[in-house]
């Protein structure tokens, strides 16, 4: 089930194959592709409970440093307060997309009290993440470690710290209740592998850290549900991979085809000559996008890119997503019962102009849609 922010309108577009989750272990309902993982290691924390794991008050102790707490302006007197929490010795923070988008000036305020101006590096509203950064000079830095979000599962105990309500370097804890969720980013595009928690994510959250109980970052908190106690963490390693892109070049180039998917259905097998229920079916292709420039047409089975098999629409997303723009992939697919393979130069996504919306959050239609926290 796709779970939809509440203040976003629209929907999905045509499938581009985009969002990088995928890319990491696993597939997703489409697909995006370190800055060097935190420098500070992670001390040894002597108040430990029986499990081996920090006990939350020594927790927070330990994390809460590396937290900040982030104002935007937005103009005209507008603005938005979010979180953050810093990755290397150099200033760099990564925050929520949503809190920094179109800022025309952003300031971050340390747990000491002490306020910092901070340059937006980069955004990418497909995934909601942003990295910024500021001048480390004179101040004490706490960057925190980054975990592998691949290794967590339901019931693991987690916490979020960050500014809801802008009551800075609030503590919540709970347990990951649910993984692979899928959620919209702002964009609309959807970001698969969501760490769902029960921990209190709240708007002013966002963009603040999910943590294991060694302290570490297993997610950047992106989403509360509307009537429940549900957030949603955009997991690490996506972040991860993201990070690069977005500090280099300010934006993530996503792999694109121009295509509308879906799986093939399980009476149809026969009908496209397959002997097994695998390969993805075009549904629609988009004029003068990178399939229809290949040759790709809608009915046509994709069953594997560049000697890599399918099995479904994740793979495909995951595969294109994940390839470089620019790079020619091989694609065999089935065509009215036969076998055939095309050439296609996989394109960038250039997202069409959508309107804006509100930032302040609005009741969802229809439950459980979340709404998105800044």
């Amino acid at each position: 089930m796709t779970i939809v922010a509440a203040w976003l309108a629209g929907g999905l577009l045509v499938v581009g194959v985009l969002l990088a989750a995928g890319a990491l272990g696993g597939g997703s309902d489409r697909t995006v592709t370190t800055i060097r993982n935190a420098a500070a290691t992670t001390e040894t924390v002597a108040d430990r409970s029986s499990s081996g794991s920090a006990s939350d008050e020594a927790l927070y102790e330990q994390t809460s440093p590396g937290v900040v707490e982030i104002k935007a302006t937005i103009g005209r007197g507008a603005g938005a307060t979010g979180s953050g929490f810093e990755i290397d010795d150099e200033g760099t923070v990564v925050t929520a997309a949503h809190v920094v988008d179109e800022a025309s000036s952003v300031e971050v305020i340390l747990q000491d009290g002490s306020t910092r101006s901070a340059e937006v590096l980069g955004t990418d509203e497909a995934s909601d993440i942003a990295v910024i950064r500021f001048d480390p000079e004179g101040a004490e830095l706490h960057p925190l470690d980054l975990a592998d979000s691949s290794a967590l599962k339901v019931g693991a105990s987690v916490a979020a710290i960050g500014a809801p309500f802008e009551y800075a370097w609030s503590f919540s804890t709970g347990i990951v209740s649910g993984l692979d969720r899928t959620i919209e980013a702002p964009n609309g595009f959807t970001v698969a592998h969501a760490i769902q928690t029960d921990a209190a994510v709240n708007p002013g959250n966002s963009g603040g850290p999910l943590v294991n109980m060694a302290g570490e970052v297993v997610g950047v908190n992106s989403m509360a549900a509307v009537n429940g106690s549900i957030g949603f963490a955009i997991p690490v390693n996506l972040v991860k991979a993201l990070l690069p892109q977005l500090a280099e070049k300010g934006k993530v180039e996503w792999g694109w085809l121009g295509v509308t998917i879906a799986e093939v259905p399980d009476e149809d097998i026969a009908k496209f000559g397959l002997k097994e229920p695998k390969g993805v079916l075009i549904r629609q292709v988009a004029a003068g996008q990178p399939a229809d420039q290949g040759g790709i047409k809608a009915n046509d089975v994709v069953v594997s890119v560049d000697g890599t098999s399918v099995e479904g629409p994740r793979d495909l997303q995951r595969i294109i997503s994940s390839t470089p723009v620019g790079k020619v992939v091989k694609i065999s697919l089935m065509r009215e019962g036969k076998e055939t393979e095309v050439a296609v130069t996989v394109g960038a996504y250039q997202a069409p102009p959508m309107p804006r919306v509100p930032r302040r959050m609005v009741p969802a239609p229809r439950p459980p849609a979340p709404q998105q926290p800044r």
